[in-house]
């Protein structure tokens, strides 16, 4: 009976000894069913068609919904080369790696020695003579700290909590790459439009000053008309440089994010009609949303790696009992390794309390509980952040709708206002200062409307962005 209490005794400190420190418990979801004061149904109408936020709609690969094939093999082969990702994948392998070496603590420590020497012995003067020999040693060690208080458990559960930090923070690199490729793509072909926008008003300039030519030399307009449609002309051509220039670096970006260099970069070409809005938007419920996405989900477990850390110090400050055993033979040759005599063996457990430690244990734990009250602190700094993102797109998106309502029927007003003044200019009953306010109103509108599908398309991106990005139906290949 005595030995079955010893060994019952020995199996609650080895297995089920305690565990000190408070358990996580995790954040509980918001009560809250919505983002903003007013509830997000659905945007004004853009040439008849509105935007419904559909509560609970799956996200996924939000960038298919716009229905571009170019798109779609822009974005793969971000997610196949770019370096960032690959990096991000590789700390997550580096944080496993270190958990499996962390779980060593649950195992008995073994080790063995082997040791040749050669040793000269001097007895007390004036007895027997010095001697010179050979000593071999072959030896086992296996040594075990007992895990009472549950001060491993809770490191390992640190290191687990880390592993979870380093998977999601490189979820939250998968949708940040996915969102800056569509925004890029999105800006450049919105550059494109402003291209052309700016091209073709400087063809109905130059038209307009072939006929200032003609009616100047007809004696009917002045020098000073012709000049002043030539200085309209060269200046509308030196706004063209900028956007090309902005095409350009958005290239270059696409290239970069892709993991190829500029000099080899090829896309395939993406013009704004090209992308198409989905009437459809996805929204997620708040509850829903802390359990997504990734930078809450990252503070999420940094409070929990936090909170084991509270354990760990605390266990510091308690006793640590240690088993060990040892065997060997030794002889002063190889041969005789294992003759008579010649092994040795040791067993023994040591018991280490701490005792004066110039308070650095009670203050070492205080922190933890500090750092896990920071912790909790920037998880609830977090979640609000994201709530406000998401109240921000989702008021972005309704203001987006009627801002390109407004600009569609500026662009076709200012179109028809051109064309009349143009008409009249020819039949000599409209002044140039007309014709440059009509040119200049519909260059401006033109830009203008490109400019707002393109914060429309962007903020679209955006709302799926605050919302997760949908990493979680992302390949497996994409998240390592």
């Amino acid at each position: 009976m005595r030995r079955q209490s010893l060994a019952l005794l020995a199996l609650w400190i080895a297995g089920v000894g305690c565990s000190v420190g408070p358990d996580f418990q995790r954040p509980a979801a918001p009560t809250t069913r919505g983002y903003t004061p007013e509830p997000a149904n659905a945007t004004a109408p853009v040439a008849g068609k509105s935007q419904r936020f559909v509560d609970g709609q799956s996200i996924g690969a939000y960038w298919k919904l716009l229905r571009c094939s170019a798109l779609d093999t822009i974005v793969s082969q971000a997610l196949a080369s770019n370096p960032g990702l690959e990096a991000a994948r590789a700390t997550l392998r580096q944080s496993q790696d270190s958990l499996r070496a962390g779980y060593g603590v649950f195992f008995p420590q073994v080790d063995a020695k082997a040791g040749a020497s050669r040793q000269l012995y001097n007895p007390a003067p004036g007895s027997l003579p010095s001697e010179t020999f050979n000593l071999f040693t072959l030896s086992g060690t296996v040594s075990y700290a007992l895990d009472i208080w549950g001060g491993a458990r809770r490191q390992v559960e640190a290191l687990g909590a880390e592993v979870d930090a380093q998977r999601y923070t490189l979820a939250g690199a998968y949708v940040m790459l996915t969102s800056n490729v569509v925004d890029a793509i999105i800006a450049e072909a919105a550059y494109r439009d402003e291209i052309d926008a700016t091209k073709a008003t400087i063809v109905l300039l130059r038209e307009q000053v072939r006929i200032a030519n003609a009616q100047m030399t007809g004696g009917t307009v002045s020098y000073a008309n012709v000049l002043a449609l030539q200085s309209q002309v060269a200046s509308t051509e030196a706004t063209v440089a900028p956007f090309e220039q902005k095409v350009d670096q958005a290239a270059h970006l696409l290239a970069a994010l892709s993991g190829t260099d500029p000099a080899n970069w090829h896309q395939p070409s993406v013009a704004l009609s090209d992308l198409q809005l989905p009437e459809d938007l996805p929204l997620t419920l708040p509850s829903q949303l802390v359990r997504q996405r990734p930078d809450i989900l990252v503070a999420e477990a940094e409070l929990h790696a936090a909170n084991a850390n509270i354990g760990v110090a605390t266990a510091a400050m308690l006793p640590n009992l240690t088993l060990s055993a040892g065997y060997g033979v030794n002889g002063i040759a190889a041969d005789r390794l294992f003759a008579a005599g010649s092994p040795f063996w040791s067993v023994g457990a040591g018991l280490a309390q701490p005792i004066f430690h110039g308070v650095a244990l009670y203050h070492q734990r205080k922190a933890a509980v500090d750092a896990r009250d920071a912790a909790a602190a920037e998880y609830r700094q977090t979640v609000l952040g994201a709530f406000q993102q998401v109240a921000d797109q989702l008021r972005g998106l309704s203001h987006d709708a009627e801002a390109l309502a407004a600009q569609t029927e500026a662009v076709d007003t200012a179109a028809r206002a051109m064309r009349l003044i143009q008409a009249n200019y020819q039949a000599g009953i409209a002044t140039y200062l007309q014709v440059l306010v009509a040119d200049g109103q519909y260059l401006q509108t033109r830009i203008g409307y490109a400019q707002a599908v393109a914060q429309r398309l962007q903020d679209f991106v955006a709302l799926c962005v605050a919302l997760g990005g949908g990493w979680w139906n992302a390949a497996p290949s994409s998240l390592g």
